[in-house]
């Protein structure tokens, strides 16, 4: 389903998505009307609309349209988008009044297998905001899957892994979780992993020195493991436990 402000939206509506290209939008898994981090899906529409618009989006009216989509029982990614339709590219400078788009698509059950995935120098434009503009992104995921990869691990210029296409990257050392340190889109689900199980935070090159572990973390997927990055194997198995606690977090009433 798609609707603008709770209504079917247009084709009409939807193409400055694609000619204009300007917005941002938060994903979130929902599972029997429960959201995890909702709190945080949240915070980051109004963040990114102050940013974008400079407006802040009513709370109480997103969740009501994004309540709409929801199945009565099971599991779907919702995601919630805002933009304005009216604005083109020549009066992208002008008063903006973004509205919201909510889809939603079904979500299979059973846990996400392990990624194999290169690095690639990349950097996001304006990281802090969650943009619909991905086209640099998805060619480096592109490229990488054409070279045999599932997917692709972003280095910064100063040579720091920092994030994935659509996913945040942890690693174990030693046991415990670390988290890159650099300028990154950051998620809910590393959000959340973050406060249940804790962990340093310091700049880690590509070699990855003294890693035993790496792992992916998103909202639609939760935890997942990264089987090898350019080709060097890691382990899978510890990081199972970090999916255990991870699903364990209540979610909220959407």
């Amino acid at each position: 389903m798609a609707e603008l402000d709770g209504r079917p939206v247009t084709a009409a509506q939807l193409q400055v998505l694609a000619l204009t290209n300007y917005g941002h939008f938060t994903t979130m898994l929902v599972e029997d009307g429960r959201v995890r981090g909702l709190d945080l899906h949240l915070e980051r529409l109004e963040r990114d609309c102050a940013a974008l618009f400079g407006v802040v989006p009513d709370r109480a009216r997103v969740r009501e349209f994004a309540r709409r989509a929801v199945p009565a029982a099971g599991t779907a990614a919702v995601r919630v988008t805002l933009f304005d339709p009216a604005i083109d590219l020549g009066s992208i400078g002008g008063k903006a009044e973004p509205r919201v788009l909510v889809t939603a698509r079904p979500v299979g059950s059973g846990v996400p297998g392990p990624i194999r995935v290169r690095t690639a120098r990349f950097e996001r434009e304006l990281p802090e905001v969650k943009s619909v503009a991905l086209f640099g992104a998805l060619r480096q995921r592109r490229l990488a899957q054409q070279a045999g990869y599932d997917d692709v691990l972003f280095v910064d210029r100063d040579g720091g892994v920092t994030e994935g296409v659509t996913w945040n990257v942890g690693f174990l050392r030693g046991g415990e979780p670390l988290w890159p340190r650099g300028a990154y889109l950051a998620g809910t689900a590393m959000a959340l992993l973050r406060a249940e199980c804790g962990g340093a935070e310091e700049r880690v090159g590509p070699e990855l020195a003294g890693v035993e572990a790496v792992f992916a973390t998103n909202a639609a997927v939760g935890v997942r493991p990264v089987a090898a990055v350019d080709g060097r194997p890691f382990d899978t198995a510890g990081v199972a436990r970090l999916r255990a606690a991870y699903l364990a977090v209540p979610g909220e009433r959407l």
